[in-house]
């Protein structure tokens, strides 16, 4: 397949530099510092001890290079969800009708945005469940391995899966994106607001009795939204989705708590949540995708009548937070602001 990959970060590098890496002709839209990397060294992965280094991508800076370069089967949106509507609006200055496009981001709302600039058919819902890190402007850490969803349904989705597989990825196909989709985002719930609001490590955010409690309040606020959406959650690849809600939905907080604990420690690896990553990495950008998740459930649980308090609340404290609105310094480590919050 001919690939352009939207966005340079952990998942467009992985994504993009497995798919060449098994010959498929891939080009990343990149900004300069990134495209300039890769165009001299092409794009390095390594996961445990291997490492592999590939050089057959190329690398442009906008939209028009790419497309006036040639065709393209897919178009790969590999972006934090802020950076959507600018991504957007670049390819409509150049294209009203552009190949179609596989939206590999975080949260709910990314697909619909690119199906009201160019048309419902001309998007694929996708999610990616290894975590990946980035750890150079052209090289990636494979945390932890898992896999890629693909949403059936587009006439493409069965070669985008092929393409996956071929690049040893370990993609599985879904009969629809909503289940899909909201399964991957009530994972990225998992601590990762809180994580970024107290300035904590996952872990030890679910060690804390009453950070937990948020935690679980939280997930249960998605559970319930999806189901008055009429999604069930489904497993993701590598993820068990379903015993994750079976276990924050039913099981008591003296058993639901180390297991949880156990197994979120052993998903993340070492790597921090992206929301911690934005607003306290020396690279933060002073941006946080928190509206596309937490916002985004509480904004469809309002318009379902789903109370969210617990959501709302964490997305209002990490915007404020970002936007300087609030002190870094009040929360972190000190689980006891967050709670008045919460506890109004």
């Amino acid at each position: 397949m001919k690939v352009l990959v939207f966005g340079a970060g952990a998942i467009g590098l992985y994504i993009g530099g497995s798919l060449a890496g098994a010959g498929h002709t891939v080009t990343f839209i990149a900004r300069p510092q990134a495209a300039e990397a890769i165009r001299g060294a092409g794009v390095r992965l390594r996961e445990k001890a291997e490492e592999k280094i590939v050089r057959n991508v190329s690398a442009v800076n906008s939209p028009a290079e790419a497309l006036a370069a040639g065709p393209h089967d897919v178009v790969v949106f590999a972006l934090k969800s802020y950076d959507t509507a600018a991504a957007l609006a670049q390819l409509r200055e150049v294209t009203a009708a552009p190949p179609p496009l596989l939206c590999l981001q975080n949260g709910v709302d990314n697909e619909p945005d690119i199906a009201q600039a160019f048309g419902a058919e001309c998007v694929i819902a996708g999610t990616v469940t290894t975590a990946v890190s980035k750890a150079g402007a052209a090289e990636i850490v494979v945390e932890r391995e898992r896999g890629v969803g693909i949403a059936l349904g587009h006439p493409l989705s069965p070669r985008i899966v092929g393409a996956l597989r071929h690049a040893r990825l370990n993609a599985r196909a879904y009969p629809a994106a909503g289940p899909m989709k909201w399964s991957k985002m009530l994972t990225n719930l998992i601590g990762s607001a809180t994580s970024a609001i107290l300035d904590m490590p996952v872990a030890e955010v679910f060690a804390d009795r009453r950070l937990f409690a948020v935690e679980v309040a939280a997930l249960r606020e998605c559970l319930a939204v999806m189901r008055a959406l009429g999604h069930s959650p489904v497993d993701l690849p590598g993820t068990p989705v379903r015993a994750l809600a079976l276990a924050v939905e039913h099981l008591p907080a003296w058993l639901s708590q180390p297991v949880l604990k156990r197994g979120v420690g052993a998903g993340r690896g070492g790597k921090m949540p992206s929301f911690h990553i934005d607003l306290h990495a020396a690279r933060g950008k002073g941006k946080t995708e928190v509206r596309w998740l937490h916002g985004a459930v509480a904004r469809y649980g309002t318009e379902r009548g789903v109370p969210t308090p617990v959501n709302q609340t964490l997305t209002d404290s990490l915007e404020a937070l970002s936007a300087g609105q609030l002190r870094k310094e009040d929360f972190r480590r000190r689980p006891e602001a967050l709670l008045r919050l919460i506890n109004g």
